[in-house]
């Protein structure tokens, strides 16, 4: 097989310990029945475990040097399919048959990893569950709960859309090359209802940037262009709290306010 160098341009790290990559497809569990989404295969390692359950795979590779080496690799597996291209660009709705849910796994660069997540979760109707492998404080971001120093817009958004879980960490040497941050795998479900609607999507992600933008400030300052102190208020919500105390549902019912 063609030898392949890491590029630092697509922030590639090649997992390459088998205990975690087995650990991986445990935490997954795919069947039969279910259709996969690989984003960024690599070279392969994970793809490899990920066939065995049978199940049709979807691969997204950026990286046109790793198309041959992934092609030769999965010749004789029927149930793979290599796409060429962007991640962030990519129409996940056109993999989906039927009416059936996508089951996406992904070693992501830490360079793409917010705004393909925020990508994936405007479809997150397609999608039955994720499984990524992130920076350890992306993932921390994520899970993160009110009054934690973590907690954020990032956090707000995929709590929003899904249950997020953190699995279990991963050391920097079960990569080549070894990446300078710890990571960690991580498993967000999407709600099958909401349980709590913001009329406006748009409208909560930009109080959520406007307010952690300044997250040392209070309310009252913080969100003095969308909202009167009264206005505040009149929801239920301290006007001279931190963003970080709120809950999710104090957000939407700020947002719903603006709608």
């Amino acid at each position: 097989m063609t030898e392949h160098r890491a590029r630092k341009r697509f922030g590639q790290n090649f997992l390459t310990d088998h205990g975690i990559i087995h650990r991986i497809a445990r935490a997954i569990k795919a069947g039969p029945k279910d259709h996969l989404v690989e984003i960024g295969p690599g070279q392969g390692a994970l793809t490899d475990e990920l066939l065995a359950a049978g199940a049709p795979l979807d691969a997204i590779e950026l990286d046109r040097d790793l198309v041959p080496i992934l092609q030769q690799r999965f010749a004789d597996e029927a149930h793979f399919t290599l796409h060429q291209g962007d991640a962030l660009a990519f129409d996940f709705a056109s993999l989906q048959k039927a009416d059936e849910q996508l089951r996406i796994v992904g070693n992501l660069p830490y360079n793409i990893s917010t705004p393909l997540i925020f990508h994936l979760l405007a479809h997150q109707h397609l999608i039955k569950d994720m499984h990524f492998m992130l920076q350890l404080e992306v993932v921390q971001r994520m899970a993160a709960q009110p009054r934690g120093k973590n907690y954020g817009r990032l956090g707000v958004m995929c709590q929003y859309y899904c249950k997020v879980e953190m699995l279990f960490e991963v050391p920097p040497e079960s990569f080549d090359p070894r990446p300078k941050v710890q990571s960690a795998i991580v498993r967000l479900t999407p709600h099958q209802e909401l349980p709590h609607v913001a009329k406006d999507i748009k409208k909560l992600d930009t109080i959520l940037r406007t307010a952690f933008n300044m997250r040392r400030k209070t309310l009252r300052n913080s969100l003095k262009q969308l909202f009167s102190e009264a206005d505040i208020e009149a929801l239920g919500i301290d006007p001279t709290a931190r963003p970080e105390t709120l809950s999710l549902e104090d957000f939407i019912r700020l947002s719903n306010a603006l709608s």
